[in-house]
């Protein structure tokens, strides 16, 4: 049987294989345009294609549209959210759409299964005074928590892209105090630090002159399980409740959309590739203020 290595792009062969298989050079070049923690995730959804494919005694490149139809299936008998098994069969498609692409199958199997319907997060997600909030306590938390909470809460960055963050990556262009960070899918960005984010960042880091923006209290480069945790208990200590470092991340392009900047200028300050995935912050956000109810009284009330 075919499995995924858990550390590597390629993949782990049983004692009988003397060589990969089709399908399993098929998935080491899916696999190998992808990092962090992307390939992790695509990785494990494959490692479920396989396995389910293995189970049923069926070759994972001779699979059909009906045998795929079928693993969807399976994973709604299992209870699975809708959105796992769309992710999941968003993978397969990928992949047996690269697997066509390299002449490995004559067709994508995966092309026309029915996905199941994902409606968009209800979650309401922070205002604007409640980031007002958050940074406030995280100001009186400790001076690293505070740099790490306005990078994610007034800079937007992703929380593995805060913690990467290095001091000589620091300048300034035209102007401005920029940061320079890898953002998702390994590319480059220059990132302007607004002067609250700047300050609350040069308190941090003190004297240092290189090395990692962020660190532990031990001294090392901070990690994603302790930026959760300091996350977390600033949340805990503004009276928010369960908060987590997306949040902040969804609160700034909120607040951003809800100040009227312009949905292409948010696209390009949160790096989303698609201005789809900015949209579907834009429908999370509740503007109570400018509800149409309150427009209505006033136009009944006005005749």
């Amino acid at each position: 049987m075919t499995t995924l290595d858990t550390h590597t792009h390629s993949l782990a062969f049983t004692a009988e294989s003397i060589a990969p298989d089709e399908a399993e050079l098929a998935a080491i070049a899916f696999l190998a345009r992808y990092s962090g923690r992307t390939l992790d995730a695509y990785r494990h959804d494959l490692r479920n294609l396989f396995q389910w494919a293995a189970d049923h005694d069926l070759a994972v490149l001779d699979a059909t549209r009906a045998h795929l139809e079928l693993y969807r299936t399976s994973m709604e008998e299992r209870g699975l959210a809708a959105s796992t098994i769309d992710r999941r069969l968003s993978t397969a498609c990928g992949f047996y759409r690269f697997a066509h692409i390299d002449g490995r199958i004559a067709s994508n199997p995966a092309q026309y299964v029915r996905r199941p319907t994902v409606h968009p997060s209800e979650r309401r997600g922070l205002d604007r005074s409640e980031l007002g909030r958050f940074l406030f306590a995280a100001e009186r938390f400790d001076h690293a928590p505070a740099a790490l909470a306005v990078l994610l809460g007034l800079n937007g960055l992703r929380v593995s892209e805060a913690c990467e963050t290095n001091i000589e990556d620091m300048a300034f262009e035209r102007g401005h105090r920029v940061l320079r960070i890898i953002g998702k899918g390994n590319k480059p960005a220059l990132i302007p630090l607004v002067p609250r984010t700047a300050r609350t960042i040069e308190f941090v880091v003190g004297e240092r002159r290189e090395g990692p923006i962020l660190v532990r209290h031990d001294g090392q480069r901070l990690d994603r399980r302790t930026a959760h945790r300091w996350v977390r208990s600033i949340g805990k200590r503004a009276g928010l409740g369960l908060v987590h470092p997306h949040v902040l991340r969804a609160a700034f392009i909120m607040a951003a959309l809800d100040a009227g900047v312009p949905l292409r200028d948010v696209q390009v300050a949160a790096r989303h590739a698609d201005p789809r995935t900015t949209t579907v912050y834009d429908r999370r956000r509740q503007d109570f203020d400018r509800h149409a109810a309150y427009v209505v009284v006033a136009f009944v009330a006005g005749g």
